[in-house]
């Protein structure tokens, strides 16, 4: 999935660079950005866990979507308090984008 939230956030990146010149760029970077890094964050935090049973594998998987949650506040936050220029349909756009590819995770299947 993180190779699909890349795609999408280049494709749109793009779209929004010719569109709404580097604002609209660098707005549509950010927000699929900060969904790659949520992903990132899940795996991370969820391969720390030894699920030994089905209680402990829960309670990884629960603690993983904890942090991706918390990580998405505190970038969301931080992009938009330190990038003034930032253009919010594109930002906002790009991020639903990313979080909207990586819910479809369970319905895609990934052989590479």
């Amino acid at each position: 999935m993180l190779r699909w939230q890349a795609i999408a956030t280049i494709v749109l990146t793009g779209i929004a660079a010719t569109v709404a010149g580097v604002h609209g760029g660098l707005s549509a970077a950010f927000g699929g950005l900060v969904g790659v890094a949520a992903t990132i964050v899940f795996a991370l935090v969820a391969s720390l866990g030894s699920a030994t049973n089905a209680g402990l594998a829960l309670l990884a998987v629960l603690r993983a979507e904890a942090a991706k949650i918390a990580s998405i506040v505190v970038l969301l936050w931080l992009v938009l308090i330190t990038y003034k220029g930032v253009l919010i349909v594109w930002f906002i756009g790009s991020f639903l984008l990313s979080v909207l590819i990586l819910s479809m995770a369970a319905l895609v299947r990934d052989d590479a």
